[in-house]
């Protein structure tokens, strides 16, 4: 369910209890999963965007650098991470490996969480939160039986997008296909185009091209195929189009990852085969074909009518390859299968 913004009350509003320090706060520690920008330029956001919003992203960043001032000098509150509830807008896929987060979670459990995570009270369910970002430090929280250090906000679904999409940006990790989902789950919710377009940093070109992705490939095969970071929107767009354009596409993706090698792949490796299953085959043209040997030489034919191969070798070579092809047939067919999407 969607929370309704209360009055007119701004995002600055909600920061304001933590406007004054009493003291200055330094970032002696910035965990891997949460770095600070603050000592960079902030990037320019196209007016229309911004002015929609009624707030500005430039401000908005210098509210969550604020407030990260002061929680680092020891502001926010111990909550169970049993009352917290994930953000009801997901914006990650999960990662290939668990590694960088194993990472986290023993430094959490070593030297402590450094960094409170941001909550903001649930909208439905009292006495439960919802977070706003700070998801690997929950989740490290929750597997380590421990109380989560958080600061707790009072946030409209329109503000939390914003807030969420803001430091997502200040992280820049986010692969296109999860700003797509991300995307497509505020449109789904009922956020307003120009609050999407604020979370995102994005214009309205880009914000098209996000959601027709969404519309061509269903969720459950973007989740199969995963955050691949390192596939950009040509190819996203590419598949999608592709999709779009032959109605026989999406099946053959589907039977791509229908068994479980597929999924043993990275996120990377599993688009490519995706997008391998979406081109058409070529044409192969019928009739014969000459076989021939290292040097050149004709050594037989091949001979293909209709679902009957024949294959003659010279007498030289006939014996030999006669068993070779006896041999390989089985792996020869176990490659066949996998390329069709059913290995």
């Amino acid at each position: 369910m969607i929370a309704k913004r209360s009055g007119r009350k701004s995002i600055l509003a909600n920061f304001g209890a933590f406007s004054q320090p009493k003291a200055e706060a330094s970032d002696s520690f910035v965990p891997k999963d949460h770095s600070s920008r603050s000592g960079q330029p902030l990037a320019r956001v196209g007016a229309g965007v911004i002015g929609a919003t009624q707030r500005s992203l430039a401000e908005l960043r210098e509210e969550r650098d604020s407030l990260r001032a002061l929680v680092d000098a020891g502001g926010g509150s111990e909550l169970d991470p049993n009352l917290i509830d994930p953000s009801p807008f997901p914006d990650r896929l999960p990662d290939d490996s668990d590694t960088a987060f194993e990472a986290l979670k023993k430094l959490i459990l070593d030297e402590g969480q450094k960094v409170p995570i941001q909550v903001r009270r649930h909208p439905i369910s009292e006495g439960r939160y919802q977070v706003v970002y700070g998801h690997r430090r929950w989740r490290a929280a929750l597997e380590l039986g421990i109380k989560v250090r958080a600061t707790v906000l009072s946030l409209s679904d329109s503000e939390l997008v914003v807030a969420q999409g803001i430091e997502n940006a200040a992280r820049q990790d986010l692969s296109w296909i999860e700003r797509a989902l991300f995307a497509w789950r505020m449109d789904a919710a009922g956020i307003k185009a120009r609050d999407v377009r604020a979370a995102l940093s994005i214009d309205d070109p880009e914000l098209a091209r996000l959601r027709s992705v969404c519309r061509a490939l269903p969720v459950d095969v973007i989740e199969t195929i995963g955050r691949a970071p390192r596939v950009g929107r040509p190819r996203w767009v590419a598949l999608a189009h592709a999709v779009s354009e032959d109605p026989s596409a999406l099946a053959r993706v589907q039977r791509t990852f229908s068994s479980d090698k597929g999924l043993l792949l990275s996120s990377d490796e599993r688009f490519k085969h995706a997008l391998a299953a979406v081109r058409k085959p070529q044409p192969q043209s019928r009739g014969e074909k000459e076989i021939k040997g290292p040097a050149g030489r004709v050594v037989g034919k091949a001979t293909f009518s209709g679902g009957d191969i024949k294959i003659s070798i010279v007498t030289e070579y006939a014996s030999a390859f006669s068993n070779f092809v006896e041999e390989e047939l089985p792996r020869l067919m176990e490659r066949f299968f996998v390329r069709e999407g059913e290995g």
